[in-house]
């Protein structure tokens, strides 16, 4: 007989593994399976070592400058790729390892196999040693995203990356060419530029970053130019081919023209398609909206008992959603009336500088037909940014007019992402402009300046000049 469970989560990425942890400590009887990655995509092949990159990449340029600030670095500065990647490897091991420990901890059953849900309350999962099949109250899919792949360029040909093998390169790239200018398109192109590959990023729309705020891109366009990466807007690849050389990547200019773009790889980072089909799903009539799992505030399809959370149930594709929206399935699972109902869910760009924002940007709101004030502080106003000698980029606060509700926080610069959760705590919780211009932030701190731009926003601000 097959083994029953109060939830079965397919997917221990980051949703699915908070989602078996926290039914754990609930006392639901849970099994989570996952196919390949324990902490997802995120932990091992996207956020975390990305993020290492970036993190060496702009250690390696701290060295390359060091001599702005009265250090004198004698001999050569080199990147050995083997040791990097290496130490890259390690941080994951101790992230994925600690996945793995906190579900045991709980009293999760853990399987590896593919997971196919064969009814409403039974999945039967492909493993090595054969098809094993178990029933349970409440099934959960979590099995997060991949990286879309456009004609010609197939991810089976060496030479055409997408982020996964981008991040395991082995030798340093001299020559790269990067299609799509979003934020991940930026962040693996301001790695590699940085420890010295020559960069072309390739992007349809007439701005890097389409539909973020203007004043943040332009802040960053200028730094991506200083760290020598270029930029084609309007311009749409077509395809690649071999030479003696490397490879050229060709692509199309809003006027027609084509360009031959000569390269070792080419990254393709174009966004990315929910893992929402080869799950028996449809043949159960779980509804979808285009590609993704239609659910309701609790997580739930439309079929009873089974739930859905993470980037297969819609945008923003986001860790830190996935977390959320599994957390709060658990807790429907384990019977509470909760329901995900977040006013705002905050998103960071890993550049260089960083971009962090959450709630409505100030385009958004003026295109709401909003009433709103707007306090704009940079960051070369700001005592500890001065004294880190990272003074790009601003902070931007939006409230209501009439209320004085906060309704966005819009951060470009050193240290957006660590900045940015006072503003998120903000919003959740209704403050006004008030509730934080009138706590006292420790200085000199680069928090500080989140303060000082609510206070711009009412007319206050200390020190810049109010408008």
């Amino acid at each position: 007989m097959s083994e029953h469970y109060g939830a079965i989560v397919i997917g221990a990425g980051p949703g699915g593994y908070p989602c078996a942890i926290r039914l754990g400590q609930l006392g639901v009887k849970t099994l989570v399976v996952e196919k390949e990655y324990w902490g997802g995509v995120c932990l091992n092949v996207g956020c975390i070592p990305s993020k290492a990159l970036i993190n060496a990449s702009n250690k390696y340029q701290d060295i390359l400058h060091a001599g702005d600030i009265g250090f004198q670095v004698s001999g050569d500065v080199s990147v050995d790729m083997g040791k990097l990647m290496a130490w890259k490897g390690d941080v994951v091991n101790k992230l994925t390892g600690g996945v793995r420990m906190l579900l045991k901890g709980n009293k999760v059953d853990m399987i590896e196999g593919t997971a196919t849900v064969t009814k409403a309350n039974e999945v039967t999962v492909a493993t090595a040693e054969g098809d094993k099949v178990f029933t349970a109250d409440a099934i959960v899919v979590a099995t997060g995203s991949r990286p879309i792949q456009i004609p010609g360029f197939s991810y089976a040909d060496p030479p055409v990356l997408d982020s996964t093998k981008a991040l395991a390169l082995k030798e340093l790239p001299k020559r790269m060419v990067v299609i799509g200018g979003g934020y991940i398109g930026l962040e693996m192109a301001g790695v590699f530029a940085r420890l010295g590959t020559e960069l072309t990023v390739v992007e349809m729309q007439n701005q890097v970053l389409p539909g973020f705020d203007k004043d943040v891109v332009k802040v960053l366009a200028r730094r991506i130019k200083k760290d020598g990466v270029k930029t084609l807007l309007k311009h749409k690849a077509l395809g690649w081919e071999a030479t003696d050389d490397g490879i050229v990547v060709n692509v199309e200019g809003p006027d027609g023209k084509k360009t031959a773009l000569p390269a070792d790889y080419v990254l393709v980072t174009v966004g990315r398609f929910p893992n929402s089909e080869g799950l028996g799903l449809d043949e159960l009539g779980v509804e979808k909206d285009g590609r993704f799992i239609k659910v309701d505030k609790q997580l739930r399809t439309s079929v009873p008992g089974i739930f859905a959370i993470g980037d297969v149930v819609g945008n923003p594709m986001l860790a830190h959603k996935a977390t959320h929206e599994g957390e709060v399935c658990a807790e429907v699972i384990h019977g509470r009336n909760v329901q995900y109902d977040a006013r705002a869910v905050p998103a960071v760009v890993f550049t260089e500088p960083e971009i962090a924002h959450v709630g409505l940007s100030e385009p958004e709101a003026k295109a709401e037909g909003r009433s709103i004030k707007v306090g704009k502080v940079p960051f070369a106003a700001i005592g500890k940014a001065i004294a880190n000698n990272h003074t790009d980029g601003f902070v931007k606060v939006i409230i209501d007019a009439e209320s004085h509700l906060v309704l966005g926080v819009t951060i470009v610069g050193h240290h957006a992402s660590d900045i940015i959760s006072e503003a998120c705590l903000a919003i959740e919780m209704h403050a006004e402009a008030l509730d934080i211009g009138l706590t006292i932030h420790p200085h000199p701190t680069l928090g500080e300046s989140v303060m000082e731009a609510t206070k711009a926003a009412l007319g206050e601000a200390i020190h810049v000049m109010n408008r």
